[in-house]
């Protein structure tokens, strides 16, 4: 039954704020992510919606994309990063995100200050105390202007200049503090080996659209990731003091409160499905936004679960969705001729559940692994 608790901001004026359980939040956020049905809305339109995807590796962000979309195929998103209409830079959390090319500069200049903070209080700075930053800005933007560089050979060439100072320091500083994005082949299905920069400007043209505000971000973050609150968008976008955005945002949104009588805010327009609405199974790739664009995560896993799931070496492992919850984890193992998709549940599933899971472990790897004859999707025992 849905609850009602009096918002003490809003008590004077007699409002209320309505509890949204757990299973709201958690359909909520599946309708928000295309989970509840592929979208059939184009490529790019679908990454922006999403605020891009979280990149650090090259094969996530296609099964993230496969996932949620009707029509996907590898080759999409492969001619995307071709043609300069997405790329991949340093971005949410200081960590790489692929976005659209319209949304990369003014993602970027929002988001700097998270990349400075983390420059700032990295090692980084003591290996390079008294330098003067500036020339080593300034060479930094003409050694990649002039060609893309992998970190380690940007940082070697630093070093030329600057030799009795760290490389990778001098390196991972103007990486921060440019707007850099990768380029094809890296980052691109299957394509491994070290990745190499460019300034996003010589790669992409002159900025396509505004610069975003925060305003502007958190209304998009509520759209993906809502309802949420200012601590879960904090966590998102590794921004920090975000209360007074929210606060001059309010006559704009709604608001509820979660089960631990949290405040919680949303944008009036967007979906807040029923908690009992059916959701299909879903297989979800490592360091999937899913998962990490809350501060309270139980919407999504619960917190025994995110200890096997998040490695202590900063890995997310590939998840599946049961009702909308990470019941598992799943891996591909490859062979000559022969692919399995391996499920490893948290706990027994129903044969329905199982059959479910097989249908659609069938389909990813038709997609994943169309270039090996045999598929098959098997289930480890519960552990």
């Amino acid at each position: 039954m849905t609850q009602e608790v009096r918002s003490p901001r809003r008590a004077s004026a007699g409002g209320l704020a309505r509890v949204l359980t757990t299973r709201e939040l958690n359909r909520a956020l599946f309708e928000r992510q295309f989970l509840t049905r592929r979208t059939r809305r184009p490529l790019l339109e679908v990454i922006e919606h999403l605020i891009g995807l979280q990149a650090q590796a090259s094969n996530p962000p296609y099964v993230g994309l496969w996932t949620r979309m009707e029509h996907f195929q590898l080759q999409d998103l492969t001619r995307c990063y071709e043609h300069r209409s997405a790329v991949r830079g340093s971005l949410m959390r200081s960590t790489q995100h692929l976005v659209t090319a319209r949304d990369y500069p003014g993602l970027r200049s929002v988001l700097q200050p998270v990349l400075d903070r983390m420059i700032k209080h990295s090692a980084y700075p003591r290996e390079l105390a008294g330098l003067d930053m500036g020339p080593v800005f300034e060479e930094g933007r003409r050694l990649l202007a002039k060609q893309p560089l992998s970190g380690v050979e940007l940082g070697r060439r630093l070093q030329e200049k600057w030799p009795d100072r760290d490389g990778h320091a001098l390196s991972m500083v103007v990486r921060m503090a440019e707007s850099l994005v990768t380029v094809p082949p890296f980052g691109t299905w299957g394509v491994g080996g070290e990745v190499e920069f460019t300034p996003s400007e010589a790669w992409l043209g002159p900025a396509q659209r505004p610069a975003l505000s925060q305003a502007d971000l958190v209304l998009r973050y509520l759209g993906a990731f809502g309802p949420a609150s200012v601590k879960d968008m904090q966590q998102w976008s590794g921004m920090i003091q975000l209360g007074e955005v929210f606060e001059q945002l309010r006559p704009r949104l709604l608001t509820f409160r979660d089960e631990q009588g949290v405040e919680l805010f949303d944008v009036p327009d967007a979906p807040r499905p029923d908690g009992d609405t059916p959701v299909p199974v879903r297989f979800i790739p490592d360091f999937d936004n899913l998962l990490l664009s809350h501060a309270d995560r139980t919407r999504i896993i619960s917190e025994p679960h995110r200890k096997r799931v998040f490695t202590v070496n900063g890995i997310i492992r590939p998840t599946v969705l049961v009702d909308g919850f990470v019941r598992g984890m799943w891996k591909l193992e490859r062979k000559k001729a022969h692919v399995v998709l391996r499920v490893e549940p948290f706990a027994r599933l129903s044969r329905e559940d199982r059959d479910a899971l097989t249908e659609e472990g069938m389909r990813l790897l038709a997609c994943v692994a169309s270039d090996v004859a045999s598929h098959d999707v098997h289930f480890a025992p519960v552990s």
